[in-house]
């Protein structure tokens, strides 16, 4: 079994925790969806292994919740090494990565969440770790101070992050292979939510299954919390958890037959019935809202853009046709918009 250890303890709930571990997948062959990626990796893991050398260093990009902590325990499993995990903004100084890789033991994983946080300086000393596995360690201080060479053992870093383009080229550079993550199709999500609800023994049908997959906006992570809740539902009312079960399970949790929540649908409403469809600039959509901007842009946003419910243009963010269908608004000027309204 796969030594992990947490730097620093995550902020999730020891139970948020063990529900995600329990339904993570052990092995690439149990990893449902992204299959350009398993084959790159399988590729990339057996070449290493009949080379008996560490693998290169790994690179996971998308958006979150698609499984990129997933894979980085996968690579640990597949490997047989152990893996340390820790964070981004946990690497503030360069003194805290310093701490870090020279405790690492020959062949082991560092996995570096949200990579793109990490401070300017820890960036600079990963640089050469990752590329010469040594590390400079200033001693003293003003015109005494010396630089005194560290050697590292042979290790290979896996960084997952949501932003890639915030990566510093030097480091993006280093990185042997880059693995870009998709968001999932409806017909995956569904495998993902059978392979979970075996695990949970939680009775579901095929519909209940398509329903929660629909609404789950192509994220995995997302999907299995929505089984959750119906999970919940069902068993509160002693109900099976149908397809009924769920469209009223989800009803009680504000997630709608589109996927969108109570804030994607108050941002909506905002442009439409405050700002006439728009355009209108993020700072005054968040404000109308009672939420900060880049919560808007970095949550709500992408995932109103990706349904071709919101449009970005340079003037702002534009309510198209759809949004209006969706909502059960009719469009300026009285026009009946095209499409069925989705109610959840």
């Amino acid at each position: 079994m796969t030594d992990v250890s947490r730097i620093p303890e995550s902020p999730e709930s020891e139970a948020e925790i063990a529900f995600e571990g329990a339904l993570r997948p052990a092995n690439l062959a149990e990893f449902v969806g992204q299959a350009k990626v398993r084959l790159q990796l399988e590729l990339l893991l057996k070449a290493a292994a009949m080379q008996s050398r560490t693998p290169d260093h790994i690179l996971l990009a998308g958006p979150p919740g698609l499984g990129k902590t997933t894979l980085a325990l996968i690579v640990a499993e597949e490997t047989g090494q152990p893996i340390r995990l820790t964070s981004g903004p946990a690497l503030q100084h360069a003194g805290d990565l310093a701490a870090v890789l020279s405790s690492l033991v020959p062949g082991e994983l560092l996995f570096i969440d949200e990579i793109h946080r990490m401070a300017r300086t820890a960036e600079e000393m990963l640089y050469l770790a990752m590329e010469d596995f040594r590390i400079d360690i200033m001693v003293g201080k003003g015109a005494g101070a010396t630089s005194v060479p560290l050697e590292l053992a042979p290790f290979t870093v896996i960084g997952a992050t949501t932003r890639a383009g915030l990566l510093p080229n030097p480091l993006r550079d280093r990185f042997g292979f880059t693995a870009h993550l998709e968001f999932y199709e409806d017909g995956e999500l569904e495998r993902v939510l059978a392979r979970a609800a075996r695990l949970l023994d939680l009775r579901v049908d095929d519909a209940a299954l398509a329903e929660i997959a629909t609404r789950s906006r192509g994220t995995p992570r997302i999907a299995n919390r929505l089984l959750r809740r119906v999970r919940d539902y069902a068993l509160v009312h002693e109900t099976d958890a149908d397809e009924q079960a769920v469209q009223h399970a989800l009803l009680v949790y504000d997630v709608d037959a589109l996927g969108l929540d109570r804030l994607d649908r108050a941002v909506l409403q905002a442009l439409i019935d405050r700002f006439a469809g728009g355009p209108v600039g993020v700072r005054s959509l968040a404000v109308s809202v009672g939420e900060e901007a880049e919560t808007v842009e970095s949550v709500v946003e992408p995932f109103l853009v990706r349904t071709g419910l919101v449009t970005r243009t340079q003037r702002g963010r534009v309510a198209t046709q759809q949004a209006y269908a969706h909502l059960g608004r009719a469009l300026p000027g009285g026009a009946v918009p095209q499409g069925p309204r989705l109610d959840i």
